[in-house]
């Protein structure tokens, strides 16, 4: 079966057995309760791990407490920490044009989950991830997360099960996945087609409040595209980013360090005529 066929599959199973949890003999507020507390840390350990920290360097921490993060992040089942940072490195190279693995040029469904499971030139094999990633590539620990991160979320379905039956599974496994998928894949497809533009950047991607609000500040994507580097995404007062508050306290405990941030004049200079004289 080749790997878009498997994905398919995957997919089309995760969210078939999550459509259980509209049925009232599967609810209870307990199944709900854990599915929120572990969209909540699986989620924003993509965004704060993945994303933040490994494709783009913002900040650092050490590498054990690195390992453990990026480990969270497996649990949101959004393939390991190679290919996914590999896959996003080179959206950026080519963001919104040919190269892009989920170009929004070639349609909002194929920016949002399309790409991933339909033939895709753009793409990035394994053989070439070691030019996109060499770091990771030489990590065994990230090699081990790539290989077998799919065995996590199993580990922990049997957890979840042994604790509180199948209400358990279909809400903190199946429901939570379907919804940390869409909300991530809006990233892709609504915050580069929806929103405003602060920054004159050479793409389509834009700022999206409630994008913003469903992925812990990932949403202020045009931000994001302006200064890839930076570790806060939220640049005006009321662009909520709650990944770089949590980075902000880390820092503030002496876990993180490092964090790259663009300077007010950077920002300024960043910005077109008419916002800079409003």
């Amino acid at each position: 079966m080749a790997r878009r066929d498997a994905t398919l599959f995957v997919l089309a199973a995760i969210h078939a057995v999550a459509l259980l949890a509209l049925l009232p003999v599967f609810f209870s507020w307990a199944a709900l309760a854990l599915a929120c507390g572990l969209y909540v840390v699986t989620a924003a350990a993509v965004t704060l791990a993945y994303h933040r920290l490994l494709a783009h360097r913002s900040f650092a921490v050490a590498k054990p407490l690195e390992y453990a993060l990026v480990t969270l992040g497996v649990f949101a089942l959004q393939d390991g920490p190679i290919e996914w940072v590999a896959q996003h490195r080179a959206h950026h190279a080519h963001a919104d044009r040919s190269g892009d693995p989920h170009d929004p040029r070639r349609g909002i469904p194929w920016a949002h989950a399309a790409w991933l499971y339909r033939e895709n030139r753009d793409r990035i094999p394994p053989e070439q991830r070691a030019r996109w990633v060499p770091e990771l590539v030489r990590d065994p620990y990230y090699h081990f997360l790539d290989r077998y991160h799919g065995a996590y979320t199993i580990a922990l379905g049997i957890a979840l099960f042994a604790c509180g039956g199948p209400n358990f599974v279909i809400w903190g496994i199946f429901a939570r996945l379907v919804f940390t998928y869409h909300c991530t894949w809006l990233v892709s497809s609504a915050s580069h087609t929806v929103g405003y533009r602060t920054f004159a950047t050479n793409d389509r991607s834009t700022n999206n409040w409630w994008v913003a609000a469903l992925t812990f500040g990932e949403g202020w994507h045009n931000n994001h595209h302006a200064f890839p580097f930076s570790a806060r995404h939220g640049l005006q007062w009321f662009e909520f980013d709650p990944t770089y508050w949590l980075i902000a306290l880390m820092a503030r405990l002496r876990l993180a360090h490092d964090l790259k941030l663009p300077t007010h004049e950077t920002i300024a200079r960043s910005m077109p005529t008419k916002a800079r004289a409003a």
